[in-house]
């Protein structure tokens, strides 16, 4: 009988590859460089950069929960998702939607152009303009939904069909939802990518990324891939992540809650003229995350209606803290324009609505009463 998810989180995989002797009731951290061997051609684990028992409990956990035949821990986000790019070759063509974080944005318009891959964005919450997108040369669909920080919401189950149908890798940026409330690979996509260091980890300490594949074929390139260009977690931040999932359902739900009554507060206090979550049912996007999904996370967006009431809520909220970063037990409220896409385009942010007047907040752990006061407080204000 499989276990349930809030079991994994705590005790990892039914079956792991790497039990330690000594059975310590929190796995212990495996702070060596390299490993001694007792037989010529054969040791389980060779030098931490390959392979670390504390990683690998990691890992198999992060697969476990997202139904994944291997997960591969990175440095960062960004390492996991530059690693499944790699996968291409020049002249290779991606289709992604247009609202994504704007480190990818960047990574797919600079990085990946440079090295000769093609990118076109669309907006992929209507799946014919992705099929539509879909050249000779197209690989593969990069989608995150909910979307950052617009909050768009996209059919995986479409995509997915659209992409068996072309041949297509389907790769999905799972961080907002986490497995908790989403698993991609459940609903045809082939590889899942998280940022770690939020909810995973949840307690914005540390810095991590994953890729889970469903494949063992494309696992196992995934894996080359990370050991030969060498940006794998550490045994301390894999142990902090580690520690982090221990939590993550009990986190999840809780924030959900808190950002259940956030949103809806937002929409009845003064100078808030829009709020972007999929938890609302005039949200365009509330049927489809319904039909995907068990919940609906704790990202919010909102718009209030000026330049100067946006800065006077980020510089003067007292609990929730005006900060880069998202999913950790704090409540963090960002501006999008200067801080997470200022690298994208100002055309593509305009026809996204990433403007002076949109503010994107993590909902945490904290009182949802203290919360709202707070809230409610640098809307009423004069200034």
């Amino acid at each position: 009988m499989s276990r349930d998810l809030e079991s994994v989180c705590i005790h990892g995989s039914e079956t792991p590859a790497y039990r330690d002797d000594v059975r310590a009731i929190s796995f212990p951290i495996y702070q060596t460089a390299s490993f001694s061997h007792d037989l010529v051609g054969y040791n389980q684990f060779n030098y931490t950069r390959q392979d670390n028992p504390t990683r690998l409990h990691l890992e198999e956990t992060v697969a476990a929960l997202e139904h994944g035949v291997d997960a591969v821990a990175f440095t960062s986000g960004m390492a996991a998702i530059s690693a499944v790019f790699e996968l291409f070759q020049s002249g290779d063509h991606i289709v992604s939607c247009d609202d994504l974080y704007g480190g990818v944005t960047r990574h797919l318009n600079s990085i990946n152009r440079k090295n000769g891959l093609e990118v076109t964005f669309v907006d992929a919450t209507v799946p014919e303009n992705v099929e539509k997108a879909i050249q000779p040369n197209t690989r593969a669909l990069y989608v995150e939904t909910p979307s950052n920080p617009m909050m768009h919401i996209i059919d995986l189950i479409a995509l997915a069909s659209i992409a068996k149908a072309h041949g297509l890798l389907l790769i999905v940026d799972n961080t907002f939802m986490s497995p908790v409330f989403q698993q991609p690979l459940d609903l045809g996509a082939d590889i899942v990518v998280h940022s770690g260091s939020k909810f995973l980890s949840g307690h914005n300490d540390t810095i991590s990324g994953f890729a889970i594949a469903k494949d063992r074929e494309i696992a196992d390139k995934i894996r080359l891939i990370a050991k030969t260009t060498g940006g794998t977690l550490a045994p301390f931040d894999s142990w902090l992540v580690m520690r982090g999932l221990k939590t993550l359902c009990v986190r999840m739900e809780r924030q959900q809650a808190n950002a259940i009554a956030i949103a809806d507060a937002l929409q009845h206090m003064p100078h808030v003229t829009e709020v972007l979550y999929p938890g609302l049912p005039g949200h365009p996007g509330h049927e489809v995350q319904k039909r995907q999904a068990t919940g609906f996370g704790s990202m919010i967006s909102f718009r209030v209606d000026s330049k100067a009431r946006a800065y006077h809520v980020l510089q003067h909220v007292s609990l929730i803290i005006f900060a880069e970063s998202l999913g950790g037990t704090e409540s963090l409220i960002t501006y999008p324009l200067t801080q997470t896409h200022p690298d994208v385009p100002e055309s593509m942010r305009q026809q996204l609505g990433i403007d002076e007047t949109l503010l994107r907040l993590s909902v945490g752990l904290e009182s949802v009463r203290d919360l709202l006061e707070d809230l409610g407080k640098v809307l009423e204000e004069e200034i």
